[in-house]
């Protein structure tokens, strides 16, 4: 499975540079890194309910930090090789409830520490989407005030293939562009400026996969691509959306990284 795939798995301006995810000082109070098991299957990393646990299962280092910092593959570089080849679990715990940005701060730092990071921020021009307020205002995202982390659900049902249906509970705008964007050939920035989380729905048909044609079968039926596109479902169905153009990105070098020691 391809790297786009498996951030999309996981879960979950004006035009200047992107920014990461937000960083601060903030710690979980206790957790724990060990090698996942030889051969596990599957694998994952997702706030815990009651928002004060982050729970990750079999990936390997730059995918945590494609989730802690809410990035797409090309925005993480370097490092030495086994970055990207063995295999962690951790399980780190909050002293109380935190918000979805705040636990994202503390696993960045957990990260961090447990394998003795040391990073720089580069910027980087790009073909990007700005995901904006189209002209009419937005519409169907309803406020979802003070929920902490372990309330954030974007859930994503697929059928026939290429047809999804997203259902967001607390869902802020760089949660729901972050999970959007792997789906897209490109880096998508949030430039709404809506605050807060909200809960909505969104019915979509993504573009035909490589190298399958429409009327072909899958598990006995035939794919068809009826249905509006990202780029009509978005302005119909919420109000937003999405404008190519070129932009800086900041990217993540990894400079330095050690093998943690099991805990």
């Amino acid at each position: 499975m391809g790297r786009l795939a498996i951030l999309a798995l996981l879960l979950p301006m004006a035009m200047q540079a992107q920014s990461l995810a937000p960083t601060g000082t903030l710690k979980f109070e206790v957790g724990s890194v060990k090698r996942s098991a030889p051969n596990a299957q599957g694998g994952g990393v997702q706030p815990a309910p009651g928002g004060r646990r982050y729970v990750g299962t079999n990936l390997d280092l730059r995918s945590y930090l494609y989730v802690a910092y809410q990035v797409r593959p090309e925005q993480i570089t370097g490092g030495p090789s086994w970055v990207d080849t063995e295999h962690f679990d951790l399980n780190a715990e909050a002293e109380k409830p935190a918000s979805i940005e705040d636990l994202h701060i503390m696993l960045q730092n957990f990260l961090t520490d447990r394998f003795q990071l040391k990073l720089h921020h580069e910027s980087k021009e790009m073909a990007v989407y700005a995901l904006v307020v189209d002209k009419g205002g937005a519409k169907n995202l309803k406020p979802h005030p003070g929920a902490s982390g372990g309330d954030v659900v974007l859930a994503r049902t697929t059928e026939g293939v290429i047809h999804d249906k997203w259902s967001a509970h607390c869902a802020s705008m760089d949660f729901f562009t972050w999970r959007l964007s792997p789906w897209m050939d490109r880096p998508l920035l949030n430039q709404t400026n809506l605050d807060g989380c909200f809960d909505f729905d969104l019915s979509f048909t993504r573009d035909l996969p490589a190298g399958i044609k429409e009327g072909q079968l899958v598990n006995g039926a035939p794919i068809d691509t009826y249905g509006a596109t990202i780029f009509q479902a978005l302005p119909a169905q919420l109000g937003l959306k999405l404008e190519a153009k070129r932009g800086p990105v900041d990217v993540l070098v990894i400079d330095h990284a050690e093998k943690p020691s099991e805990d």
